[in-house]
């Protein structure tokens, strides 16, 4: 039977929202341990399902693919010491080195993305350069019938409202050399995650991105894994 996510792992988050603090998080660590552990298997069966089209994919680890549940709060306003959701990272570099998939589990605000999300300044470069020169390769990606059906356009949050440097004002492809980050975003309801398909349905969702981010991933591609 295919794995699912349950209405206990989105009671929890919702319960974590309204009490996130050190005392009742530790006063109910089992429940924690109960939900990741849930979150865990689901990636691990989504990992076997992608993997047999996407090599990179397969060789992940999904206990290793889990984000923490700590927040880093040393910079921020905000002290709340605990996410309100579940994420894996599945292909993405830990630094954003590398294009992959990030699955979000929160009530009501899950989803996955495809891509990658802010590069540092190297990487991002190397990206717009491939843009470009290989302006059809990259057009054919995104322009997928598949790949809109799912992601529709790339998320414009993070853009420039000028041409980077380096690159020419009438460059045909401006429009995508100003992002800072080439992500595309399918958003799912709590009853998208719930649903008995919903491995099949994420596992043809995030296969529709692979010639997305196969382009990404093109010049890196005798980097070390």
């Amino acid at each position: 039977m295919a794995a699912t996510l349950s209405k206990k792992i989105f009671d929890y988050l919702k319960n974590l929202n309204e009490n996130n603090n050190r005392e009742w998080f530790n006063d109910n660590k089992n429940l924690f341990t109960e939900a990741q552990n849930e979150f865990e298997v689901f990636v691990e069966e989504l990992i076997i399902e992608v993997g047999k089209s996407d090599e990179k994919v397969a060789k992940l680890n999904a206990k290793k693919s889990l984000l923490r549940i700590y927040r880093d709060i040393r910079f921020s306003k905000d002290k709340t010491p605990y996410k309100t959701y579940f994420g894996a990272s599945l292909g993405m570099g830990k630094n954003n080195e590398k294009s992959g998939h990030y699955l979000h589990i929160e009530p009501e605000k899950s989803f996955i993305a495809s891509g990658i999300y802010l590069p540092e300044a190297p990487i991002l470069k190397q990206i717009r350069k491939e843009i470009s020169v290989f302006k059809d390769d990259f057009l054919k990606a995104i322009d997928d019938k598949d790949f809109k059906k799912y992601f529709g356009e790339l998320d414009r949050e993070n853009e420039l409202k000028k041409i980077p440097q380096g690159f020419e004002k009438d460059d045909p492809m401006a429009d995508y050399l100003r992002l800072k980050s080439f992500i595309g975003v399918h958003n799912l309801t709590n009853k998208d995650v719930m649903d008995k398909n919903t491995i099949e349905k994420l596992t043809t969702i995030m296969n529709s991105a692979k010639p997305f981010n196969d382009f990404l991933n093109a010049p890196f591609a005798n980097a070390s894994d």
